[in-house]
């Protein structure tokens, strides 16, 4: 028999959905918009048992009484059990897509530390230790946010858009911007790894988010990337939850 979960990931950028069918991914799809009748849709086409939404956005609540109407529905907040534990200053702070990324470090790298980097509108590093606690980590600006704040605190530089091909030295106003921007981050991403490995003998690093693969060729660090980490860690807390209630 089957068993279908639906997994959705609303964030400042994409809102999109990961179909599981019996703990595989079997598809991700971008949505259009949050409305209930969108929603409504994609229930109809795939007839889930479970849904789970991470939402870091005000979407429309609407859909979440379609969720709950049409399957067994978790909204993904601080009030949800979780399979780690978040001994920091405020837990209900943290992120819906945070918890999700914690969630998938804590489930499959169980008892070691691990350092998940997530490439979006920002940039977080969540560290999940050994003993299974989320205790933190940083959020930096992302991509598109470098790009834009370029151009709009500054007289004359231009919009750029993104080109994996540039160079380390610009020869020119884009090329420099696109140099600043992509090897600052990546820079940015390994000098942080590298404080890490400072502090902790032995972790894993695991990279995620829409612009995973272009990044991986400018590290220099070994590491783990998957771009559908935050969908796999729905998955592995709506399991973890419908285990609690059985």
């Amino acid at each position: 028999m089957i068993e279908t979960t639906i997994c959705f990931d609303f964030g400042n950028t994409l809102l999109k959905y990961g179909v599981f069918e019996n703990e595989q991914l079997i598809k991700v799809e971008n949505l259009q918009n949050d409305q209930p009748e969108t929603i409504s849709a994609v229930l109809q086409d795939y007839k889930p048992g479970h849904t789970i939404l991470s939402s870091v956005i005000h979407h429309n609540p609407e859909i979440e009484k379609e969720l709950a109407k049409e399957s067994s529905f978790l909204k993904l907040d601080a009030t949800v059990k979780l399979p780690f534990t978040t001994p920091v200053s405020k837990p209900e702070t943290i992120g819906a897509d945070r918890l999700a990324l914690a969630a998938y470090a804590s489930f499959f790298y169980k008892n070691q530390n691990t350092l998940v980097i997530a490439l979006g509108s920002c940039i977080t590093y969540n560290f999940i230790n050994k003993y299974n606690s989320f205790i933190g980590g940083s959020i930096s600006p992302g991509m598109q946010m470098r790009f834009k704040a370029l151009h709009d605190l500054t007289a004359k530089l231009p919009v750029v858009e993104v080109d994996w091909n540039f160079p380390i030295i610009g020869y020119d106003t884009r090329t420099n911007i696109l140099s600043g921007v992509l090897q600052g981050m990546a820079s940015e991403i390994d000098g942080i790894i590298d404080e890490y490995k400072s502090k902790f003998e032995k972790f894993n690093v695991l990279l995620t988010g829409g612009d995973t693969a272009n990044f991986v060729r400018h590290l220099k660090n070994k590491i783990f990337a998957d771009p559908w980490l935050i969908l796999k860690g729905l998955y592995a807390i709506s399991k973890y939850n419908e285990h609690i209630k059985n």
